[in-house]
C-alpha cells in the first residue's frame, strides 16, 4: 500500500462520494461494505477495489483520473463546500493508483464489524475529511484510519475528548496501533472504553 493508493481511495471518497451526496442529500456520512466503501443517501455510490459502482454500472479504476471516473458514472464530482478545512488533497486530474488497496478496504471492513460489536447501538461511519472509519461513546471516538501523516498505514484508535494519562495512551490524541499489531479490535476498543473511564 503506498500514500498515492490511499489518497486516491480518499479522493474518490470526498470528491466522487461525498460532496455529490452532500449536494443532493445534505449528509457527508458515508458507510463500509463487504468489499468497499459507499454514500448512505442519493446518489447511490459505491467503491470497490477496482470499480466505482454507479446505480448497477461498474466504472473501472485502475489508470483513470478521479474525473474521467465520475464523468463516465454521471457524477458531478467535487468536494463538500464549506464544510471543513482538511481534506484529501487529492484533485479530479490525479489518475487512480490502486496498489494494495485491499489492504486499506479490509482494515475498513475489519474495523466496521469490530465496531459493531464493540458497541451495537452505534452506527459506524466513514468521515470523509480524515477518511477514518468511527463512532463516538461517552465523548471517546473509536475507530479505524486509513493512515495519515502521524502513522502512515492503516491503524486502529481511541481518542478521547479530553486528554487522558497513562500508559495505554501513547499517541498526542489517545492511543492508537497499526492494525497489524492489533490482535483483536473489539478487545482494544474495550480496554480504550475501560481506560478511558479510568483515567
Amino acid at each position: 500500500m503506498t500514500n498515492t493508493t490511499r489518497r486516491c481511495l480518499h479522493g474518490l471518497a470526498e470528491l466522487v462520494l461525498a460532496g455529490p451526496q452532500h449536494r443532493t442529500s445534505g449528509t457527508i456520512r458515508l458507510r463500509v461494505t463487504g468489499g468497499g466503501f459507499a454514500t448512505v443517501a442519493a446518489p447511490d455510490l459505491l467503491v470497490t477495489a477496482d470499480a466505482l459502482v454507479a446505480g448497477g454500472r461498474r466504472v473501472p479504476l485502475a489508470g483513470r483520473t478521479l474525473g474521467e471516473v465520475a464523468a463516465e458514472a454521471g457524477v458531478a464530482a467535487g468536494a463538500p463546500e464549506g464544510l471543513y478545512r482538511d481534506g484529501s488533497g487529492a484533485a479530479l486530474d490525479d489518475v487512480t493508483v490502486l496498489d494494495g488497496a485491499a489492504e486499506i478496504l479490509d482494515g475498513f471492513a475489519a474495523g466496521d464489524a469490530a465496531l459493531r460489536a464493540f458497541a451495537p447501538e452505534a452506527t459506524p461511519v466513514l468521515w470523509p475529511e480524515h477518511f477514518d472509519l468511527g463512532i463516538s461513546l461517552d465523548e471517546v471516538n473509536y475507530g479505524v484510519s486509513a493512515g495519515d501523516s502521524a502513522i502512515e498505514e492503516p491503524y486502529a484508535y481511541v481518542g478521547p475528548w479530553k486528554p487522558r494519562t497513562g500508559d495505554f495512551w501513547n499517541v498526542s490524541f489517545g492511543a492508537a496501533h497499526p492494525l497489524r499489531e492489533v490482535a483483536s479490535l473489539e478487545a482494544f476498543f474495550a480496554e480504550g472504553r475501560r481506560q478511558a473511564a479510568q483515567s
